[in-house]
């Protein structure tokens, strides 16, 4: 059960990210971007991390 509640917390957290990209783009905010990019790339690595250890 451990592994699909990782799963669905990093498509959560990728869905605000990439929120975050769009509207940072939409007020041309580099930094709300910048913050969207590394909650996606963290989301990710985590959500990796995360796989590969229930294995």
């Amino acid at each position: 059960m451990k592994p699909l509640l990782a799963v669905v917390a990093v498509l959560l957290v990728i869905g605000l990210g990439v929120a975050a990209v769009v509207l940072g783009e939409a007020d041309d905010s580099p930094g709300l971007q910048g913050l969207g990019v590394l909650l996606v790339v963290g989301a990710v690595v985590a959500g990796v991390r995360t796989l590969r250890r229930a294995r």
